[in-house]
């Protein structure tokens, strides 16, 4: 979703959420010591098929990004609709956890998306064009906005200002791109992917030549550069290193997308200083309701 600020178009993303019952959910095997309540076989045994079942707790929060506790929260106007234009009827709504981008995602972030596009498709300039932010929004009726016009996406001064004059299908293609990017790169890491994968594919290899999420997870073999860690604790059936990986494994990111309108405005109240630590002898960190709110971000007392 676009959030208008001072007339001009900013993003901000968001990490598919989370509700806190997923989380108290992990630990329903994690009790039982790597076997399983339903059947009693052991995971991760070679003689029973090397039934992985990931470790991790807590997702860890990506690049840039920032856990929200979910609650519930009044929505909508505050004070008396004196107007009665009645366009913003208060109403409770539930949000579940979910990370989001500490800040707005600045110029220098895009053109590293935009220097990706114009490397890896370096043939199609159609593709290239359709990245290219409006800066034609600084423009307005009686003001001189021309050197914003002509500087502040791209002049280093302006590198960690938000980007602006983005579309939504705009944003929702670097969500796609950022997911894509963040999981290729933790795939290097571990050994699935070649360590060169990142560069060959940024000398026009193309749509079929890139790496894709979704492509990964349905059919691993279309994606180029995979390679097979000498170590790794995913086995396959005959107790050797796995050569790719599930979203099960816990070592692939969620997918980034746009908040809704709900979970900007959750996030804008900036509510961590009420926000319970997890509280791990427990095992649990539940959903907090949101009765009271603050009146600024930083204050640790409600009003």
């Amino acid at each position: 979703m676009q959030k208008i600020i001072s007339g001009k178009n900013l993003i901000l993303l968001v990490a598919a959420a989370l509700t806190a019952s997923t989380f108290s959910s992990c630990g329903l095997f994690a009790k039982k010591k790597g076997k399983s309540s339903v059947t009693g076989w052991a995971y991760d045994d070679k003689n029973l098929g090397n039934f992985h079942v990931s470790k991790v707790k807590y997702p860890k929060a990506g690049p840039g990004l920032v856990f929200v506790q979910g609650g519930s929260f009044v929505m909508g106007a505050k004070d008396e609709d004196v107007m009665g234009d009645w366009n913003n009827v208060p109403r409770r709504v539930t949000i579940p956890s979910f990370f989001i981008d500490e800040t707005e995602v600045a110029n220098v972030h895009y053109r590293e998306y935009m220097y990706w596009i114009e490397n890896t498709f370096s043939g199609d300039t159609n593709i290239v064009n359709k990245t290219l932010p409006d800066t034609l929004v600084w423009r307005e009726e009686l003001a001189y906005n021309e050197p914003y016009v002509e500087y502040y996406f791209r002049y280093p001064s302006y590198n960690y200002y938000p980007v602006v004059g983005v579309s939504w299908q705009q944003a929702h293609d670097f969500c796609i791109w950022r997911t894509d990017r963040v999981n290729e790169l933790s795939l290097v890491k571990k050994g699935y992917l070649k360590k060169d994968a990142i560069k060959r594919e940024m000398k026009g290899a193309g749509g079929d030549g890139s790496f894709n999420t979704e492509t990964y997870l349905m059919n691993p073999e279309l994606i180029q550069g995979r390679s097979k860690p000498k170590k790794s604790e995913l086995k396959d059936i005959n107790n050797k290193p796995r050569s790719t990986v599930k979203m099960e494994d816990g070592i692939l990111n969620m997918g980034y997308r746009l908040p809704t309108e709900a979970e900007w405005e959750y996030a804008a109240y900036g509510l961590l200083a009420q926000n319970p630590s997890p509280r791990k002898k427990e095992k649990s960190s539940g959903e907090e309701l949101r009765s009271n709110q603050q009146i600024y971000s930083w204050s640790k007392n409600p009003n």
